[in-house]
């Protein structure tokens, strides 16, 4: 391993070319995003019609969107573009942040750690997914149901659908990463598969309350993501064992090295 002693103001200057690096590609993906943010938008509108309409009041074409701010055409247009061009460049910003990690990793580590990141934007997407063909629907149900219990019409706004949206969607990206994150974190020695299995209850608790934060205050929907988190922590604690493993062998082998370096040393 080259060790690297930076100074604070070193320190600083890496993080501002790691964050130029994702200035660039966020400005690329943009442009890029300009021209599929029209079938996207186009495109979770015919699925709000055809599919969670449909799902949730049962008909299609009851309750469309409407636009109620002569803004809200380009509002949605920018977050898409926005949204579109953060999943296409969170592989570039995972690959940041392990590179700035990196040189305080063994070569072995450094290999293994960087082997994680195509994972995480599988996960991303996966975690993307499952927030909305799995849980929007259950969300908009319930909001439909109580909004007719207390009389309420619903007229959905589209700026307010789409804001809603990426609020739901974004944050189970982000916590769909977490076996990833586990195995990174054992990979490297700060956590172990034993600690892991100590604090579960404490895990399970944070996780539940992540999960009230999310869902509406309905039993059904909070347990259909609650028993998800409860899995991907059950996953990680799975997955941190190997990753804990080639850890400990890597520690080993490294120490070998030092000694083999250290005869070395003193043989010349």
């Amino acid at each position: 391993m080259e060790e690297k002693n930076l100074t604070v103001v070193e320190h600083i200057d890496e993080i501002r070319k790691r964050l130029m690096v994702i200035v660039v590609f966020f400005a690329v993906a943009v442009t890029g995003s300009f021209f599929l943010a029209k079938p996207v938008i186009k495109f979770l509108q015919l699925q709000y019609t055809n599919e969670i309409q449909q799902t949730v009041i049962g008909q299609v074409g009851d309750n469309p969107l409407h636009s109620f701010a002569i803004l809200d055409p380009i509002m949605i247009y920018l977050k898409v573009i926005i949204f579109i061009s953060i999943v296409f460049i969170s592989p570039v910003i995972m690959y940041q942040l392990w590179s700035f990690v990196s040189p305080g990793l063994h070569e072995i580590e450094r290999r293994a750690t960087r082997n994680y990141i195509p994972f995480t934007f599988l996960l991303f997407v996966a975690g993307i997914a499952f927030s909305y063909f799995v849980l929007l629907p259950y969300v908009m149900k319930f909001m439909m149901n109580l909004s007719g219990e207390l009389g309420i019409t619903m007229t959905i706004g589209i700026n307010d659908y789409f804001t809603f949206l990426f609020q739901i969607m974004i944050p189970f990206g982000i916590v769909f990463q977490l076996p990833v994150v586990m195995l990174f974190l054992t990979r490297l020695g700060i956590v172990n598969p034993t600690t892991l299995v100590k604090i579960r209850k404490y895990a399970y608790f944070v996780l539940f309350v992540i999960a009230a934060f999310i869902t509406p205050p309905d039993i059904v929907s909070h347990l259909f993501v609650t028993v998800p988190l409860f899995l991907l922590y059950e996953v990680s604690i799975f997955i941190s064992r190997f990753g804990y493993r080639k850890f400990l062998k890597s520690e080993q082998q490294r120490q070998i090295e030092e000694q083999e370096q250290k005869q070395q040393s003193e043989e010349n």
